[in-house]
C-alpha cells in the first residue's frame, strides 16, 4: 500500500501520520479503514498548514481542528454524528502514537494484531508454560494471551524484535501507555508482566530477572461499590422480554439464571443439559472460574423458564450446552462471549437508564443478587455458597452497599422522610 499523502518536503506532522499508517497497516487494518485514517489525517494536515506555521502536535492543536468539525471537547459531545465519531476516534490514535510510539488496540481486536515470528514464538511459548505447568485456566490465558500480545506489539514498535533487546525503562514506558484503563486492570497486567519476564529469565533469554522492574500498582481492596439494580429496573427488564419467540424464551432463561440465581456469564454460557437435575430441582455444575462444585436449586420460576426453551424454543441439535446461537449455524456461545447484548437489548427496550458510572453487564445482575440476600439478613456464609465464592473476603465487598446506602441516606434527609 503506498503510505505517502502528501508531496513535497515532509514535515515533523507528515512523518508522524506515516509512521502511524505503517504501525496501523502492521496491525491488520483493513485497507478501508486506512483509507478513512488518511482521508482525516490529510484534512488535519491541511488544518494546521493553514492555521500555523510547524506546530508540534498538541492537545490544544489537536482540539481547534476538532472544533473545526463541530467536536468540542468540553463539555462532553453528545450527539455526535457517524463521521464526527469517526473523526474523534483517528485522532485519537494519531495522539497515542505521538505520546507512545504505537498504538494499542483495544482488547476486542487484539487477538488481530501479527507479531513478528520471534516474538510470537516467545509468546507461545510461555502460554505453554502457563498452561502446562501453572495450570492457568483458558479464561486466565486468554487474559495474559491479550494481555502481552499488547506489550510485544510495543516493543516491536520500539525495534525491540527478541529478549536481548529488553531493558528495565521498556515495562514503564508501556504501562504508561495503558494509563486510560482502570487501576485493577493495570495490577493484573503488572502481575502478568512480571510472570512473563520470570519466565524469560528462567529460559536463559534474560541475563537478568526485570520482573522487580516493572512498576507497582496500587489497588485500594473493596475501593469500589458493586452496580446494583433495584427491583424495579430488574422486573421491568424482565417483562421487556417477549417469550413467545425462541429468542424471548432462551433470552428469558439466561437473565433468569443471572438475576435470580447471580450465575456467572461464564457458567450460564457453559451450562450443559446434564447439569440440570429435574428430579432433585437443582443445578450441579463445576464453575468455570474456580474450578469448585456449586449446587443451586432451579426453582419453579427458572425451571419453568428453562423448560419452556428447552421444549419450544431450543434448535435441534446434537450439542449438549443449554444455550445456542439462533441463525446458522446453530452451536453454543463462545465461551468468551460475555452476552453483553442480550442484556443491553432488553434494558433498552425497556427504558431503563442507569447511572453513567454504574457496569451495566450481566455481572451486574449478579451484584444485585448479592445485595438483595443482604438486605433480607441472609448470612455472609450463605451468600458465599450461593455465589460460589472461595472466600468470605470477596463477599463481604456487598456488606458495603449497605452501609453506603445508609450513609447516603443519613446525608439526604429527604430520603427519611419519604
Amino acid at each position: 500500500m503506498e503510505l505517502d499523502i502528501l508531496s513535497g518536503a515532509a514535515s515533523h506532522l507528515d512523518q508522524l501520520v506515516r509512521d502511524t499508517l505503517q504501525d496501523m497497516q502492521r496491525l491488520g487494518y483493513s485497507p478501508k479503514y486506512l483509507r478513512l485514517c488518511r482521508g482525516v489525517w490529510r484534512d488535519f494536515l491541511s488544518f494546521t498548514r493553514s492555521s500555523t506555521a510547524n506546530e508540534a502536535l498538541s492537545e490544544p492543536l489537536v482540539a481547534r481542528f476538532l472544533a473545526s468539525r463541530g467536536i468540542f471537547t468540553e463539555p462532553a459531545p453528545v450527539g455526535l454524528t457517524s463521521r464526527q465519531r469517526l473523526i474523534r476516534a483517528v485522532m485519537r490514535i494519531l495522539v497515542e502514537f505521538n505520546l507512545h510510539g504505537s498504538y494499542q488496540r483495544r482488547c476486542r481486536t487484539t487477538q488481530k494484531v501479527n507479531l513478528a515470528a520471534p516474538l510470537q514464538t516467545l509468546l507461545d511459548a510461555y502460554l505453554a508454560f502457563s498452561r502446562n505447568h501453572l495450570r492457568c485456566a483458558p479464561g486466565t490465558l486468554r487474559c495474559r494471551t491479550r494481555h502481552l500480545t499488547r506489550f510485544l506489539h510495543f516493543l516491536e514498535s520500539h525495534q525491540v524484535n527478541d529478549p536481548a533487546g529488553l531493558q528495565a525503562a521498556h515495562p514503564s514506558d508501556f504501562l504508561r501507555s495503558q494509563v486510560h484503563l482502570r487501576p485493577k486492570t493495570l495490577a493484573v497486567i503488572v502481575s502478568d508482566l512480571r510472570s512473563f519476564l520470570r519466565f524469560l529469565c528462567m529460559q536463559g533469554l534474560l541475563t537478568e530477572d526485570l520482573s522487580p522492574h516493572v512498576p507497582r500498582v496500587r489497588v485500594t481492596r473493596d475501593g469500589h461499590l458493586p452496580s446494583v439494580w433495584s427491583g424495579a429496573h430488574v422486573e421491568a427488564l424482565l417483562s421487556a422480554v417477549d417469550r413467545g419467540s425462541p429468542k424471548g424464551k432462551r433470552d428469558y432463561a439466561i437473565l433468569l439464571l443471572a438475576c435470580r440465581l447471580g450465575l456467572r456469564v461464564s457458567d450460564i454460557v457453559g451450562l450443559r443439559l446434564e447439569h440440570l437435575h429435574w428430579r432433585e430441582d437443582r443445578i450441579e455444575m463445576t464453575q468455570a472460574k474456580t474450578g469448585v462444585p456449586l449446587v443451586l436449586p432451579l426453582g419453579e420460576e427458572v425451571g419453568g423458564a428453562l423448560i419452556n426453551y428447552l421444549q419450544h424454543g431450543r434448535p435441534v441439535t446434537h450439542h449438549r450446552e443449554v444455550f445456542l446461537r439462533l441463525k446458522a449455524p446453530v452451536e453454543p456461545f463462545s465461551n468468551t462471549d460475555n452476552l453483553h447484548h442480550i442484556l443491553t437489548f432488553y434494558r433498552q427496550r425497556a427504558g431503563i437508564v442507569l447511572p453513567a458510572q454504574s457496569r451495566k453487564g450481566l455481572h451486574s445482575l449478579r451484584h444485585t443478587v448479592a445485595t438483595r440476600l443482604l438486605e433480607v439478613g441472609t448470612p455472609l456464609e450463605t451468600i458465599a455458597g450461593i455465589l460460589g465464592h472461595l472466600s468470605l473476603q470477596t463477599t463481604q465487598i456487598y456488606a458495603k452497599v449497605d452501609i453506603e446506602a445508609l450513609r447516603r441516606a443519613a446525608l439526604n434527609p429527604e430520603v427519611l422522610h419519604d
